[in-house]
């Protein structure tokens, strides 16, 4: 029996079953198709105790991140909410050239750069060794490492203790959330304060968001899950905010446990909230999967119409949760033929499990499909944006979550 990764817990009751998929970014170059995929099982459990809910791991981190596909700087609206950050936490924080400031999981200095720019001591903490060089190349200070215990220590002992330490989605793709936690709590400085942004289980939930689960994704927190996990280490909540980002998410902000920071109405009144909700006595998590079916259905029944009615599907964003989505339903290029971003890094290679060629943006204009379905939803506003002139044609945007919708 596996037992939780927060907590140490048997797992005992399922969550949602997406059946087996491949990595939702092992993105693939046609000629390495004929070594075939590994598909491994895409299936969560909520744990009784904590209610953490999670999967079980069946790739090693390594695997996972050492190169990564995603560079954070592709997406406008990912590099404002950034900028919008690092100006509220220098004022709220008193953060100076006098601070010291880490990011776990830097990616390709996205955010940092806006400390960088105002001079403020940093450094970036990233596994991923292309992106950090990639980081580095810009001028941003990032070591290549997995942020754990050891690390934390290591990196406290060369560059000091941190005044601030921001961790934006990273607390999902942390398979050892002991030793992460363990870490921040080692390299925070007695004042020092933590950023979280993650995004909010009850927005999965709410919004059948289940393509937001893939195998990079170990956990998925709600306030409950996360205020435990910091408790067992040693730190504590503060304040928290809800966010936008990733279809809802939270900003949680924590110091150490024995800290007389106080803590905010908004964070008890997120707790009474996820109660009301049935986060913690397990109402909240039971019916989910039948409501997984039924977008999964509406989306199938579409793509059938379609292509019965001799219409062309194309999809834009080569994302993680779009790769989940097209496995889930069971997608191929018969269905949908091709899809379209603008990363360099993702052009000319093929889909994980779905095997759709990823393309150019510009193959839109010359192919003007008459359906462009917009795989990450959290960003179909920008998506839209940059795209509208397929309304010339008579195209139109799709998007399936939470529910199908044509966008005339």
């Amino acid at each position: 029996m596996s037992h939780c990764r927060s907590c140490n817990a048997p797992l005992k009751t399922p969550f949602c079953d997406l059946g087996a998929t491949p990595l939702a970014n092992a993105l693939l170059a046609p000629d390495k198709l004929k070594f075939g995929e590994v598909h491994y099982p895409l299936f969560a459990w909520v744990c009784d105790d904590c209610r953490l809910v999670q999967l079980e791991s069946f790739v090693s981190r390594t695997d996972i991140f050492s190169d990564y596909p995603y560079f954070s700087s592709f997406s406008a609206s990912w590099l404002e909410h950034a900028r919008k950050l690092v100006a509220d936490l220098t004022e709220r924080f008193g953060i100076h050239t006098g601070s010291m400031v880490y990011e776990v999981a830097s990616n390709d200095g996205y955010l940092l750069k806006n400390f960088v720019a105002q001079d403020i001591p940093c450094l970036g903490i990233d596994p991923a060794a292309n992106i950090v060089k990639a980081a580095n190349a810009a001028g941003i200070p990032t070591v290549c490492a997995f942020f754990g215990n050891d690390c934390a220590e290591e990196v406290k002992a060369k560059h000091g203790a941190a005044d601030l330490i921001i961790a934006n989605n990273v607390l999902a793709h942390v398979p050892n959330l002991v030793d992460f936690v363990s870490g921040m709590k080692t390299l925070l400085g007695p004042d020092g304060v933590i950023s979280f942004e993650f995004p909010h289980l009850r927005r999965l939930i709410e919004d059948v968001q289940f393509d937001t689960i893939y195998h990079e994704h170990f956990s998925y927190f709600s306030l409950l899950a996360a205020e435990r996990l910091m408790k067992a280490r040693g730190l504590r909540a503060f304040d928290v905010a809800k966010v936008t980002t990733h279809g809802g998410s939270l900003r949680l902000f924590v110091c150490h446990g024995e800290s007389d920071r106080e803590e905010s109405n908004a964070l008890k009144d997120l707790r009474s909230e996820e109660a009301e909700f049935g986060m913690a006595d397990g109402r909240a998590y039971g019916a989910f999967q039948e409501r997984v079916y039924r977008v999964k259905r509406d989306f199938i029944r579409f793509l059938v119409d379609a292509a019965d009615a001799g219409k062309r599907v194309a999809g834009y964003g080569a994302a993680a949760k779009g790769n989940t989505f097209l496995n889930c339903c069971g997608v191929r290029p018969d269905l949908m033929a091709f899809v379209a971003d603008k990363s360099p890094h993702k052009q000319g290679l093929l889909l994980p499990g779905s095997l759709i060629e990823v393309s150019d943006p510009q193959r839109i204009f010359d192919e003007k499909p008459d359906y462009v379905v917009i795989l990450p939803w959290n960003l179909k506003d920008e998506i839209a944006g940059q795209l509208s002139e397929i309304r010339s044609w008579g195209g139109r945007f799709v998007v399936a979550v939470p529910r199908l919708e044509i966008i005339t």
